[in-house]
């Protein structure tokens, strides 16, 4: 029976409320031992057959917190029949998990999604509810995976739900729950139901403090010993009653209970041939059962509570822990187990035991759990005696703990690594992790200069890739010195970079001799480096048509990129690149699409857990808005830029206030901006991204002054570069300054007319259909000034029509005022034509399209990293938005 616990039944009910009208729901129940966590749990396990759910149910094991993917095990073992119905890399990654298959270098999340399915596939025959107990102790890999499908549950009937004490289980994005204590009331009819005598029920509910585990281990304690006070916290305090209880058993019972502790999963062959080694046998744990501390069946030792299996370890002197490690390590079967055994049974240095743990490692490696793998080189290199293999293995267990997300405990093993490295060879090899933990805690300046300084300590081959690397962290952080530092050093280990090179030129602002390397670079490296194995280099490729400003080759290197990691199944790298293709597309005039890739990277980001350092995904939302107009969603997300994102976000600002006619604002900001962003002002990226609106604010206000150095800049920029886009916007920009000074007449006149003229030439020979609109704008209010008002509707019309398209509503009323004043019949404000894909979520967009293009359910699926019921549920409620009713009917549709 539970006491006082209507509210959180009440919201429990609503999880499997949920369930039962075919949505799926997560929930996280937090708080301190004994607050009763698990009595909920119990009470949704005895309630889900009454529903109609299928149960399965995973309980942390403290000793196992360390042991790859030891609480996926347990949920899995019943259900493994069923894996030969997910996708092929998904079925292997949970063969390997359960030790049926091995698998090198993946993804970690691509576990967590074949979790999802998995779960997808059983809850299409029944609702499925999945509890987990102690999540607390569930080692990372496990937390990870089951994380990832909690996240991203939707559409597929099933319902999670994890208990956890206070601390050691982050379960970001996720509800909670957190059961109150026990009222006064709650707390007497409790004890009067456990038989306690109403004279001692008043100090009992005052020392346990509402906590429902308290009560009762103080209401036994009371009867035995009245006068005893407890004046510890209440968990303390009950984890002191149990030691009590524990140690007034008999010896041999104290260390049955210690093997069991120890062992920590139950396994009573395992444990009984421990105990026999140790004189001691299934008999010794009677006492145990009639005092209701463990529970015996024919295969399994569980203690009633955690906090028992706490105190009957705790209690033990170290000796005699280090004895049972030993005979359990003697005893497993399993190397895994028998590793941890032997290094919780290990004091001394111990170089065979060293080996089996760094084997065990290497193991978790191959399984996807780096997190386990890194504590297990981490203990074998405590254990080697050996200098050399210690900073090896302190190296890997580095390298490990950042791909596990670990950037914290990765920069210490790379210290520790690099204390035991005496080679400078050594150091180099180190620095890679070094300097990655270094980036992700948002040190990059640090970063790449820490890759370029150890350059010097490794062969030409190996210097080369960290002074590539070592000259990207620089130019991303706008450090100059560091990128041409970077340049020098390739020339001098005879490895001389074009992309570095170019970099280094830009970085002294000499466009005209930089951006012909960078293109040189792309046109030798875009079609040979697309397909090949190094991420790296194909990065870099793609990053130099970003510099470039070649929207079309991005677009395609992008869109490659993000095809090959899906494919591969690589979750957590894939929101970098589509940021990329989403901040392209949105330049392209692509508005939806760039939403729709902006919000996956910003769901699969969330979704991989908390990140030290990730980009602002919310920039390209903020800059739609400001094209559209939508003054109050473009400054909420320009609040929630981080401080090094503030250029990108003064950019998206000074946009919606030149589109609303507040040119001193723009103008004001956009100078701010420039003299303390990153670069100032002088990388490609700031300039691009804000010269031309800086001078077209300062040219409006009639200040060429103000307008000509930013020009100047981006005219060499625009000249080096050859994108017809960029040429135009140069023309037009020239073409304000020159209409600034000399208004509609004479000699300023017929320059300005040419540029325009010139600039509408090259626009039609690329793409970003705002910046044409916008020239055809200009050009337009220019004829008009200069009396020419027949010659000015053609090209206010076509930028009308852009306008209207692009939703671009502030720059569309000014286009229409135009238009009335050049005496144009017919210019009330319409409504743009309501685009097929503007009445789709992003994720339904992203699925009718993929469903249009012949791909089902389950493939789909897997390349957005969903569950198939999911993607049928987004299709579903796409159809009745398109007019349609079945997916044959999606090829006939313009999705494009």
């Amino acid at each position: 029976m539970l006491y006082g616990r209507s509210t959180e039944q009440a919201e429990l009910e609503g999880l499997l409320a949920a369930v039962d009208s075919g949505r799926s729901a997560a929930l996280v129940l937090r708080g301190e031992a004994g607050i009763g966590k698990t009595a909920l749990l119990d009470w949704l396990a005895r309630t889900a057959p009454r529903r109609g759910l299928r149960l399965l149910r995973v309980r942390g094991v403290e000793p196992e917190a360390d042991l790859a993917f030891g609480g996926l095990v347990q949920l899995l073992w019943p259900v493994q029949d069923r894996l030969a119905a997910l996708p092929g890399a998904q079925a292997d990654t949970l063969r390997a998990v359960l030790g049926a298959g091995r698998l090198s270098g993946q993804d970690r999340f691509l576990t967590g999604l074949a979790v999802l399915t998995l779960l997808a596939e059983l809850a299409d025959e029944e609702p499925l509810l999945c509890l987990v107990d102690d999540a607390q102790w569930l080692d990372r890999a496990t937390a990870e995976a089951l994380l990832f499908a909690a996240r991203r549950l939707s559409a597929e009937r099933v319902a999670m739900v994890f208990a956890t004490r206070e601390e050691g289980f982050t379960a970001q994005g996720l509800t909670e729950l957190r059961p109150s204590r026990l009222d006064p009331r709650d707390a007497a009819r409790l004890l009067a139901d456990r038989g306690l005598a109403p004279a001692l029920r008043e100090q009992v509910i005052a020392e346990s403090a509402g906590n429902p585990l308290a009560l009762i281990e103080f209401a036994a304690a009371q009867r035995q010993h009245p006068d005893r006070a407890m004046p510890l916290p209440v968990a303390d305090r009950v984890l002191t009653s149990f030691r009590a209880q524990i140690g007034r058993l008999p010896e041999r019972t104290r260390l049955m209970m210690l093997i069991a502790a120890a062992e920590g999963r139950g396994d009573l062959p395992m444990l009984l041939k421990a105990a026999q080694s140790m004189n001691v046998g299934l008999e010794d744990l009677e006492e145990a059962e009639r005092e209701r501390l463990v529970l015996v069946t024919e295969s399994s030792v569980a203690f009633r509570h955690p906090l028992i299996a706490s105190a009957a370890y705790q209690g033990a002197v170290l000796a005699r822990r280090i004895a049972v490690h030993r005979a359990l390590a003697e005893a497993a079967t399993d190397p895994d187990c028998r590793a941890r055994h032997l290094a919780a049974a290990t004091t001394a240095p111990d170089p065979g035991i060293a080996a089996e743990l760094a084997a065990a490692a290497e193991r978790a490696r191959h399984r996807s759990a780096y997190a386990a793998a890194a504590g297990l080189y981490r203990h074998a290199a405590r254990l080697t005696t050996d200098r050399a293999s210690r900073a090896g293995w302190l190296g890997e267990a580095a390298g490990l703990a950042l791909a596990a997300g670990q950037a914290g405990p990765a920069g210490e093993l790379a210290e520790q690594a690099e204390a035991c490295a005496d080679e400078p060879a050594a150091l180099a090899d180190l620095a890679p992790i070094r300097a990655a933990v270094v980036f992700e805690t948002g040190d990059q300046r640090r970063a790449a200069r820490l890759l370029i300084e150890r350059a010097a300590g490794a062969d030409p081959e190996r210097a080369a890739a960290l002074l590539r690397t070592g000259a990207t962290y620089a130019w991303s952080c706008g450090d100059r010195s560091a990128v041409r530092s970077a340049a020098r050093h390739l020339a001098a280990v005879g490895r001389p970079d074009l992309l570095v090179r170019g970099m280094a030129r830009l970085a002294d602002g000499d466009h005209t001799g930089g951006l012909p390397l960078v293109a040189e670079f792309l046109e030798r490296h875009r079609v040979a480096d697309r397909e090949a194995d190094d991420e790296a280099e194909r990065m870099r490729v793609l990053h130099s048509a970003v510099i470039l400003g070649d929207d079309t080759a991005v677009l395609a290197l992008a869109a490659a990129e993000v095809e090959r990691r899906r494919k591969h199944g690589l979750i957590g790298a894939l929101p970098q690149v589509l940021h990329i293709l989403a901040r392209t597309q949105v330049l392209a005039g692509l508005h939806r699409d760039a939403e729709a890739s902006a919000a996956e990277a910003a769901e699969i980001a969330r979704d991989t857990g908390p990140h030290r350092r990730t980009d602002w995904f919310g920039d390209v939302p903020a800059r739609v808005a400001a094209v559209e107009g939508d003054a109050e969603r473009c400054r909420r997300l320009a609040r929630e830029a981080p401080e090094a994102d503030r250029a990108a976000a003064d950019g998206v600002l000074a946009l919606l206030e030149l589109g609303t006619g507040d040119h001193e604002a723009a103008l004001r900001r956009l100078e701010t901006s420039g003299e303390s962003g990153a670069g100032s002002g002088e990388y490609p990226a700031l300039l691009v991204a804000s010269a031309a609106d800086q001078v077209e604010a300062a040219a409006r206000l009639g200040s060429r002054d103000r307008a000509e150095e930013p020009l100047r800049r981006f005219e060499t920029w625009a000249a080096a570069g050859r994108r017809p886009w960029a040429r135009a916007v140069a023309l037009r920009c020239r073409a304000l300054t020159e209409e600034a000074v000399g208004g509609a007449a004479g000699e300023a006149a017929g320059d300005a007319e040419e540029h325009y003229a010139e600039a509408l030439r090259l626009h039609a020979r690329d793409g970003r259909p705002f910046e044409r609109a916008r020239t055809q704008l200009l050009y337009g209010e220019w004829l008009r000034r200069s009396r020419r008002r027949t010659d000015a509707r053609a090209p206010l019309r076509s930028a009308l029509e852009t306008f209207e398209r692009l939703r671009a509503a502030p720059w569309a009323e000014r286009t229409r005022t135009e238009l009335r004043a050049t005496g144009e019949p017919g210019t009330a404000a319409r409504t743009a034509a309501a685009n097929l894909i503007d009445r789709l979520t992003p994720q339904e967009l992203q699925v009718v399209r993929l469903a249009a293009r012949g791909s089902s359910s389950r493939e789909i699926a897997a390349q957005l990293f969903l569950s198939p019921r999911t993607v049928e549920h987004h299709l579903y409620k796409a159809y009745p938005k398109l007019g349609v009713g079945s997916r044959r009917e999606l090829v006939r549709l313009e999705l494009d």
